[in-house]
């Protein structure tokens, strides 16, 4: 009878927790789309990150089929958070190191790549200004 009862104060509570909104905060927010970011990033997922990107960037400097073809030439081998700041205007720069394989010559290297985020009060949501990572060098 007692397991029953933690049973069904257990799913209760799941129930409860099921109906809670998440929080809204900036931080929060900033979390979740860094996680989205360097998830699609790990995953091969370069159209999906382009997503994340700051509109006004992607108008600016819009990738071709060319340029996302020359990403699935590439496999990610691991994303590495190594550090962040807040800058004084409010954008956080967070620096990452990438291992990158050449799919062709299944060469592995490391690439150093510095994101910057900036939070867009009407949209809500933070938005990547530093564009997709250059994983040639170039």
């Amino acid at each position: 009878m007692t397991r029953l009862l933690l049973r069904c104060v257990f799913i209760c509570c799941l129930a409860l927790l099921a109906g809670c909104p998440k929080s809204a905060s900036k931080g929060t927010a900033l979390d979740e789309v860094q996680y989205a970011y360097s998830a699609a990033i790990r995953w091969g997922d370069f159209e999906g990150a382009w997503s994340l990107v700051d509109p006004k960037v992607r108008q600016e400097r819009p990738l071709t089929d060319i340029d996302f073809s020359r990403y699935k030439q590439v496999q990610i081998s691991g994303y590495r958070d190594q550090g962040g700041t807040v800058a004084p205007n409010g954008e956080v720069v967070r620096d990452i190191e990438i291992g990158v394989i050449n799919r062709n010559t299944l060469a592995e290297r490391s690439v150093r790549y510095r994101e910057r985020w900036r939070y867009d009060e009407a949209a809500k949501t933070w938005w990547l200004t530093s564009g997709l990572p250059d994983l040639w060098g170039e």
